[in-house]
């Protein structure tokens, strides 16, 4: 399985023609019907067709200006979208979202005139777009980044970064291949708060760490209900793009998608993303993960959402020795609704919250001594972003990292899905002796779409 993701066996999915290219090829060749995307697909790459377009033209932009474009305006990606709308050293040029009336009314905000898009693709073939915001639905992070990557464009991706492994692998390899700046949206480690606990931790004040705890409370549930039609403006296939098709119902798609394992996976990819970045940082495995992952308790809700509630995963790390639990919802540590503890043999700390909202107690702000870790500094996630996207650096929350914190997330619930412990091999990125479970890293995509 190993070799289906090593890039020495496995390049990377694209060679000769663009990845959007190929997609329109094969959309072109798998309809049936003459549809405008697959005109579009026959006339090839550099096509912009916005169904509502500006009258302004740009002139070359400054050497500091980035002009961003944004996938995904509703929810997060239209939070996000305040902070250029009315920007003119960051200016918004062009938005895209599958429900037209998120595009339009994301467009109104808009300081000028902007390329308003359905298809993402058309987006990313304009030129005069320096870096995206991704803000989609959680399914469609990955091959919104990756083609990004691939147009030459640095990205903002929201947690969680990915559905599955492979997608996370071939996300890490789109940025390296292409030389680009991709921060994940895991603010915590742009909080003093989240640096001085990593910070604390890693210095040793509480001792050796043998045991991180997490609690959380429970995912929603939702009887059984009847498919409903689809919202004019809103293109239902192409909300659901990669991910298998099921018939429309609201609780589906804005915001409930994330009680959908096939979709958002619940709270511990959700808020998990975020937690699991902090303690990865404090217990400084960024660039590795667990040897075994397994689902102590679980169950899935009766109805339509089908993420598992009275959740608890254990996963074991070795040199140094510790375990990691993601406990739903777990023993409230400290008076949040959410939050983690470190138990160490000198000591342990609390840690309320841990995405945007996080809270340190005051014993951790402490500097760091001569020859003490001192982390990267960020305090402006977004920022970050923007200063790395200027100097070509690797942002605080690079997608490398980002792809082993949310590889836990994702082999949590697969413990769940499979039903038996995971032995997990953290430099190859492969369940050991489980070929059954390995096949799940990397599931098909619904045609066209794919890796």
């Amino acid at each position: 399985m190993c070799g289906r993701f090593d890039n020495a066996h496995r390049p990377w999915h694209i060679t000769h023609v663009s990845a959007w290219t190929q997609l329109r090829r094969r959309e072109m060749l798998m309809s049936s019907r003459v549809t405008r995307r697959g005109f579009l697909a026959g006339l090839g790459t550099g096509v912009v067709a916005p169904y509502v377009v500006g009258s302004r033209v740009l002139a070359a932009p400054p050497s500091d200006q980035i002009r961003m474009g944004h996938i995904g305006v509703g929810g997060q990606g239209g939070g996000h979208l305040g902070r250029f709308a009315q920007n003119d050293r960051e200016p918004t040029v062009a938005v895209c979202d599958v429900d037209k009336n998120h595009a339009e009314n994301a467009a109104k905000r808009c300081k000028g005139e902007v390329g308003v898009y359905n298809d993402f693709r058309e987006l990313l073939d304009r030129k005069d777009v320096d870096a995206v915001v991704v803000g989609s639905p959680d399914h469609w992070h990955g091959l919104h980044t990756i083609l990004s990557c691939e147009a030459g464009k640095d990205v903002f991706c929201e947690k969680p970064m990915m559905t599955t492994i492979a997608e996370g692998q071939a996300m890490v390899r789109a940025a390296r291949r292409f030389d680009r700046v991709v921060q994940i949206g895991t603010q915590a480690r742009s909080t003093a708060a989240g640096r001085y606990a990593a910070q604390y931790v890693r210095n040793g004040h509480i001792g050796k760490v043998k045991e991180v705890r997490t609690w959380h409370y429970n995912n929603p549930a939702s009887g059984w209900e009847a498919p409903q039609p689809v919202p004019s403006g809103l293109d239902w296939d192409l909300w659901l793009g990669p991910a298998k098709w099921v018939p429309y119902h609201p609780k589906r798609c804005h915001f409930n998608f994330r009680w959908f394992l096939d979709f958002g996976g619940g709270q511990i990819r959700d808020r998990g993303a975020h937690i699991f970045s902090n303690i990865c940082w404090g217990m400084n495995v960024d660039a590795t993960g667990p040897v075994s992952i397994e689902c102590l308790s679980g169950e899935a809700p009766k109805g339509m959402f089908d993420c598992p509630n009275d959740f608890t995963v254990k996963y074991e790390f070795k040199n140094p020795d510790w375990n990691l639990f993601w406990c739903q919802p777990g023993e409230n540590y400290g008076g949040a609704a959410f939050g983690f503890k470190y138990f160490g043999d000198k000591g342990e700390l609390v840690v309320n919250g841990g995405d945007g909202g996080i809270w340190s107690p005051k014993e951790v702000y402490v500097e760091p001594g001569a020859g003490e870790t001192r982390l990267y500094v960020s305090n402006d996630h977004m920022g970050d972003f923007l200063k790395c996207v200027r100097s070509r650096e690797k942002p605080v929350m690079d997608v490398a990292i980002g792809h082993r914190v949310t590889s836990l997330c994702i082999l949590g619930n697969l413990a769940f899905r499979v039903g038996r412990k995971l032995v997990w091999d953290p430099a190859r990125e492969e369940i050991v002796g489980d070929e059954a479970a390995n096949r799940l890293l990397n599931p098909p995509m619904r045609p066209p779409w794919h890796l």
